[in-house]
């Protein structure tokens, strides 16, 4: 066997790599198979290495990656807790919106409540003593149209009067409107066939809308008044702690002996001690009629003088009773007036001076009405 000789003096090559040092076989005799294992082995902890550094690579680029994502997410948060906040105030806004709303309205309502109590107790008020309710009407135009006879079949000398009655339309004028009343109806019509007229106000020229007037539905009636010429109402009785026949005795012993002249014996007293009022009825027919004239009579009674007041007994009852509509022929309705700054009452003036010129297609005038701001309330009569 062939010995190998050794210079251990000389310096020994390596090989390195990846931080790896390699010492040539020949300083420990090594072997050519042992050298040949250990380059493999060499070969894969080199490969080892590189898939090392390619993970690392990786590795760094994901958490390049993730910082970037994690900065995003702060952007994101970020813009998630703004829009947040922003739609928090927008809802405290909204609610104290809301909740200022809600207090106008419970306002309203207060009022409204309020309102309808004081006509709650209104309607109270006017309920009778007979159970009955009186309710307000329209107001009305009573005429009196003439006495009717009753010598032949009216034993107790009653008195009948009829009156024609008609309710007043009311008419609700709204915000620069107005309404003109000519004397001559064909003025009217002629402006409502125009349809449109320019009117000259201050120099300001307007162009309004010319509208017939359409009246709503009115009531007509007769009312047919008896009165008795046998009975009379008495009211403003004292009261007295006398006991309820006794006063209805002095009553009647004080209208059977009439200073005042008139009266005559009593068929009947009702007396009513709680409204302190009574109704006196006489034996002979017409013996009421002289006391017409008479509000106020004298009553004796412990020693006293009193005034009683006196008033015709008397009885009522409709006939003929119609409803009636229209539209009015000599009345126009103005709209669309502009407004302006000078008064209601100058601006109804200039209206009534520019109708009022034949130039420009008007006429006399009778009545107007103009609204510059909020409503009024128009009565009309059957015959406007």
């Amino acid at each position: 066997m062939q010995q190998v000789s050794m210079d251990l003096t000389s310096p020994q090559p390596s090989l390195k790599g990846n931080d790896f040092i390699m010492i040539t076989p020949d300083s420990f005799n090594t072997s050519k198979d042992e050298m040949e294992r250990l380059k493999e082995e060499l070969k894969k902890w080199q490969e080892r290495v590189e898939k090392a550094e390619e993970t690392k690579a990786n590795l760094l680029l994901s958490k390049s990656n993730a910082d970037e994502e994690y900065v995003k997410a702060g952007e994101e948060l970020m813009k998630l807790k703004k829009f947040q906040e922003k739609q928090h105030k927008d809802i405290i806004m909204s609610r104290d919106t809301q909740l200022c709303a809600l207090h106008e309205e419970n306002a309203e309502l207060k009022k409204e409540i309020e309102k309808l109590k004081e006509e709650l107790a209104e309607c109270r008020s006017v309920l009778s003593q007979d159970g009955h309710i009186k309710k307000k009407v329209a107001e009305m135009k009573v005429k009196f149209t003439h006495m009717e006879d009753m010598t032949d079949d009216n034993p107790d000398m009653n008195t009948q009067c009829v009156f024609g009655v008609t309710t007043k339309i009311p008419f609700r004028l709204n915000q620069n409107q107005a309404l003109i009343t000519f004397e001559d109806e064909e003025v009217a019509q002629r402006l409502i066939k125009m349809g449109k007229h320019t009117v000259n106000l201050d120099n300001k020229i307007a162009d309004v809308r010319v509208k017939p007037f359409t009246l709503e539905m009115g009531i007509k009636f007769e009312l047919h008044v008896t009165i008795s010429g046998k009975k009379i109402n008495v009211s403003e009785i004292p009261e007295l702690s006398i006991p309820e026949d006794w006063m209805r005795d002095k009553l009647e012993l004080n209208f059977y002996k009439s200073e005042l002249g008139g009266g005559g014996e009593v068929a009947n007293v009702s007396y009513d001690k709680p409204s302190g009022t009574a109704v006196i009825t006489f034996l002979t027919p017409g013996a009421a009629n002289s006391f017409v004239g008479c509000t106020k009579y004298p009553f004796f009674v412990n020693g006293r003088c009193c005034k009683l007041s006196v008033s015709p007994n008397t009885n009522e009852h409709l006939e003929k009773f119609q409803l009636y509509c229209g539209i009015s022929k000599k009345t126009i309705l103005l709209k669309g007036i502009q407004e302006m700054e000078d008064d209601e009452e100058s601006i109804q003036d200039m209206i009534e001076i520019h109708f009022q010129k034949p130039s420009n297609s008007g006429g006399e005038i009778e009545k107007i009405k103009y609204v510059s701001k909020g409503v009024a309330c128009v009565c009309f009569e059957e015959d406007t």
